[in-house]
Protein backbone atom coordinates (compact mmCIF):
# COMPACT_ATOMS: atom_id res chain seq x y z
CA UNK A 1 0.00 0.00 0.00
CA UNK A 2 1.20 3.31 -0.84
CA UNK A 3 1.13 5.97 1.87
CA UNK A 4 -0.49 9.35 0.97
CA UNK A 5 1.46 11.69 3.10
CA UNK A 6 0.41 15.67 3.20
CA UNK A 7 3.52 18.20 4.19
CA UNK A 8 2.74 21.33 6.25
CA UNK A 9 4.82 23.91 7.34
CA UNK A 10 4.97 27.68 6.34
CA UNK A 11 9.08 27.38 5.55
CA UNK A 12 9.45 26.23 1.47
CA UNK A 13 12.88 25.12 2.66
CA UNK A 14 11.76 22.51 5.35
CA UNK A 15 8.80 21.25 3.55
CA UNK A 16 11.55 20.58 0.87
CA UNK A 17 13.44 19.26 2.88
CA UNK A 18 10.60 16.47 4.08
CA UNK A 19 9.65 16.09 0.45
CA UNK A 20 13.48 14.73 -0.76
CA UNK A 21 13.38 12.36 2.59
CA UNK A 22 9.95 10.73 2.24
CA UNK A 23 10.37 10.02 -1.69
CA UNK A 24 13.42 8.03 -0.77
CA UNK A 25 10.77 5.82 -0.03
CA UNK A 26 9.32 3.43 -2.15
CA UNK A 27 6.12 2.89 -0.47
CA UNK A 28 5.59 6.47 0.10
CA UNK A 29 3.65 9.42 -1.68
CA UNK A 30 3.86 13.09 -0.92
CA UNK A 31 0.43 14.24 -2.67
CA UNK A 32 0.65 17.96 -1.60
CA UNK A 33 1.77 20.47 0.74
CA UNK A 34 0.64 23.93 2.52
CA UNK A 35 2.08 26.56 3.76
CA UNK A 36 -0.47 27.43 6.75
CA UNK A 37 -2.98 25.88 8.47
CA UNK A 38 -6.30 27.14 6.40
CA UNK A 39 -4.54 25.46 3.45
CA UNK A 40 -3.75 22.32 5.59
CA UNK A 41 -7.51 22.02 5.74
CA UNK A 42 -8.68 22.72 2.51
CA UNK A 43 -5.65 20.33 1.07
CA UNK A 44 -7.05 17.42 3.66
CA UNK A 45 -10.30 17.34 2.09
CA UNK A 46 -9.15 17.88 -1.11
CA UNK A 47 -6.44 15.36 -1.80
CA UNK A 48 -7.65 12.53 1.14
CA UNK A 49 -4.27 11.63 2.53
CA UNK A 50 -3.80 9.44 4.90
CA UNK A 51 -0.87 10.94 7.01
CA UNK A 52 -0.31 14.69 7.67
CA UNK A 53 2.91 15.85 9.04
CA UNK A 54 2.26 18.84 10.51
CA UNK A 55 4.01 22.24 11.99
CA UNK A 56 2.30 23.38 14.63
CA UNK A 57 3.68 26.92 14.74
CA UNK A 58 2.47 28.90 11.80
CA UNK A 59 1.58 32.39 10.95
CA UNK A 60 -1.94 32.51 10.50
CA UNK A 61 -3.83 29.23 10.97
CA UNK A 62 -1.28 27.49 13.39
CA UNK A 63 -1.11 23.76 13.26
CA UNK A 64 -3.15 23.14 16.42
CA UNK A 65 -6.32 24.78 15.00
CA UNK A 66 -5.54 23.16 11.86
CA UNK A 67 -5.26 19.89 13.03
CA UNK A 68 -8.62 20.43 15.09
CA UNK A 69 -9.99 21.48 12.06
CA UNK A 70 -8.92 18.28 10.15
CA UNK A 71 -10.34 15.89 13.03
CA UNK A 72 -13.73 17.45 12.83
CA UNK A 73 -14.36 17.68 9.37
CA UNK A 74 -13.60 13.78 9.15
CA UNK A 75 -16.06 12.82 12.12
CA UNK A 76 -17.73 10.10 10.08
CA UNK A 77 -14.58 9.70 7.61
CA UNK A 78 -13.62 5.67 7.51
CA UNK A 79 -10.09 6.45 7.20
CA UNK A 80 -9.24 10.39 8.66
CA UNK A 81 -6.17 11.68 8.11
CA UNK A 82 -3.91 10.67 11.00
CA UNK A 83 -1.95 13.74 11.74
CA UNK A 84 1.75 14.21 13.53
CA UNK A 85 2.89 17.37 14.78
CA UNK A 86 6.35 17.86 13.56
CA UNK A 87 8.02 21.44 14.97
CA UNK A 88 11.42 22.47 16.58
CA UNK A 89 9.75 23.23 19.67
CA UNK A 90 10.74 20.21 21.84
CA UNK A 91 9.04 20.66 25.27
CA UNK A 92 5.37 23.70 25.03
CA UNK A 93 2.08 23.87 25.73
CA UNK A 94 1.23 23.35 21.86
CA UNK A 95 2.49 19.52 22.20
CA UNK A 96 -0.36 18.95 25.01
CA UNK A 97 -2.70 21.33 22.76
CA UNK A 98 -1.88 18.89 19.64
CA UNK A 99 -2.33 16.00 20.97
CA UNK A 100 -5.78 17.41 22.53
CA UNK A 101 -6.84 18.17 19.15
CA UNK A 102 -6.22 14.85 17.68
CA UNK A 103 -2.66 14.36 16.53
CA UNK A 104 -1.56 10.95 16.78
CA UNK A 105 1.97 11.50 17.49
CA UNK A 106 4.69 14.38 17.57
CA UNK A 107 8.14 14.27 16.33
CA UNK A 108 10.92 17.31 16.54
CA UNK A 109 12.20 18.61 12.89
CA UNK A 110 15.68 17.21 13.91
CA UNK A 111 14.68 13.76 14.33
CA UNK A 112 16.50 11.41 11.67
CA UNK A 113 15.18 10.86 8.52
CA UNK A 114 14.95 7.50 9.02
CA UNK A 115 13.00 7.68 12.20
CA UNK A 116 10.74 10.07 10.21
CA UNK A 117 10.28 7.93 7.35
CA UNK A 118 8.98 4.89 10.23
CA UNK A 119 6.84 7.18 11.90
CA UNK A 120 5.03 7.93 8.98
CA UNK A 121 5.01 4.21 8.24
CA UNK A 122 3.82 3.35 12.07
CA UNK A 123 1.00 6.15 12.31
CA UNK A 124 -0.28 4.97 8.56
CA UNK A 125 -0.71 1.56 10.29
CA UNK A 126 -2.72 2.83 13.09
CA UNK A 127 0.07 3.37 15.85
CA UNK A 128 1.13 6.62 17.92
CA UNK A 129 4.54 8.05 17.62
CA UNK A 130 6.37 9.69 20.52
CA UNK A 131 9.70 11.45 19.91
CA UNK A 132 11.99 10.23 23.11
CA UNK A 133 12.87 13.81 23.78
CA UNK A 134 9.23 14.67 24.32
CA UNK A 135 7.69 12.28 26.26
CA UNK A 136 9.20 13.80 29.75
CA UNK A 137 8.43 17.53 29.10
CA UNK A 138 4.65 16.20 27.56
CA UNK A 139 3.86 14.09 30.57
CA UNK A 140 4.30 16.83 33.15
CA UNK A 141 1.70 18.67 30.70
CA UNK A 142 -0.29 16.13 30.63
CA UNK A 143 -0.40 15.28 33.99
CA UNK A 144 -0.75 19.07 35.53
CA UNK A 145 -2.88 20.00 37.80
CA UNK A 146 -6.95 19.90 36.76
CA UNK A 147 -9.00 23.12 37.17
CA UNK A 148 -9.63 22.37 40.93
CA UNK A 149 -6.03 21.85 41.51
CA UNK A 150 -6.59 18.19 42.09
CA UNK A 151 -3.58 16.22 40.49
CA UNK A 152 -4.63 13.40 38.03
CA UNK A 153 -4.61 9.59 38.85
CA UNK A 154 -1.93 7.45 38.29
CA UNK A 155 -1.39 4.19 36.63
CA UNK A 156 -2.45 2.81 40.38
CA UNK A 157 -5.85 3.33 39.78
CA UNK A 158 -5.93 0.97 37.05
CA UNK A 159 -6.76 -2.55 36.94
CA UNK A 160 -4.02 -5.53 36.19
CA UNK A 161 -5.99 -5.96 32.86
CA UNK A 162 -6.87 -2.26 32.26
CA UNK A 163 -2.96 -1.94 33.15
CA UNK A 164 -1.99 -4.55 30.28
CA UNK A 165 -4.22 -2.90 27.96
CA UNK A 166 -2.30 0.75 28.50
CA UNK A 167 1.40 -1.28 27.78
CA UNK A 168 0.11 -2.46 24.50
CA UNK A 169 -0.89 1.11 23.80
CA UNK A 170 2.23 2.27 25.01
CA UNK A 171 4.05 0.15 22.85
CA UNK A 172 1.94 1.23 19.82
CA UNK A 173 -0.32 -1.69 19.48
CA UNK A 174 -3.66 -1.33 17.75
CA UNK A 175 -7.08 -2.30 19.17
CA UNK A 176 -7.07 -5.25 16.87
CA UNK A 177 -3.44 -6.30 17.83
CA UNK A 178 -4.11 -6.04 21.74
CA UNK A 179 -7.07 -8.24 21.09
CA UNK A 180 -5.24 -10.58 19.47
CA UNK A 181 -2.42 -10.60 21.97
CA UNK A 182 -4.81 -10.66 24.71
CA UNK A 183 -7.54 -13.61 23.13
CA UNK A 184 -10.19 -10.77 23.76
CA UNK A 185 -12.41 -9.40 21.40
CA UNK A 186 -11.51 -6.06 19.84
CA UNK A 187 -14.61 -4.16 21.36
CA UNK A 188 -13.68 -5.26 24.52
CA UNK A 189 -10.39 -3.71 24.03
CA UNK A 190 -11.87 -0.33 22.85
CA UNK A 191 -14.13 -0.55 26.41
CA UNK A 192 -11.29 -1.23 28.42
CA UNK A 193 -9.37 2.07 26.69
CA UNK A 194 -12.85 4.08 27.19
CA UNK A 195 -12.35 3.21 31.01
CA UNK A 196 -8.62 3.95 31.11
CA UNK A 197 -9.15 7.47 29.47
CA UNK A 198 -11.74 7.39 31.96
CA UNK A 199 -9.77 6.42 34.85
CA UNK A 200 -7.10 8.58 33.99
CA UNK A 201 -8.77 11.80 33.05
CA UNK A 202 -7.37 11.91 29.87
CA UNK A 203 -8.64 12.58 25.83
CA UNK A 204 -6.65 10.21 23.87
CA UNK A 205 -4.28 7.04 23.54
CA UNK A 206 -1.33 8.90 22.90
CA UNK A 207 -1.83 10.28 26.15
CA UNK A 208 -1.78 7.02 27.87
CA UNK A 209 1.16 6.44 25.91
CA UNK A 210 2.79 9.16 27.43
CA UNK A 211 1.57 8.58 31.01
CA UNK A 212 3.01 4.86 30.36
CA UNK A 213 6.45 5.82 29.30
CA UNK A 214 6.55 8.38 31.54
CA UNK A 215 6.35 5.69 34.49
CA UNK A 216 9.15 3.43 33.10
CA UNK A 217 12.13 3.47 34.79
CA UNK A 218 14.69 5.73 32.86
Amino acid sequence: MTIRVLLVDDDPLVRAGLRLMLRSAPDIDVVGEAGDGAAATTAAAELAPDVVLMDIRMPGTDGVTATAAIMAANTQAAAAPRVVALTTFDADELVRRAITAGAVGYLVKDTPPGEIISAVRAVAAGHGVLSPAVTRPLLDLVQDASAGGRPKPGLEVLTERELQVARAVADGATNAEIARQLYVSAATVKATVSRILTKLELDNRVQIAVVVRGSRPR
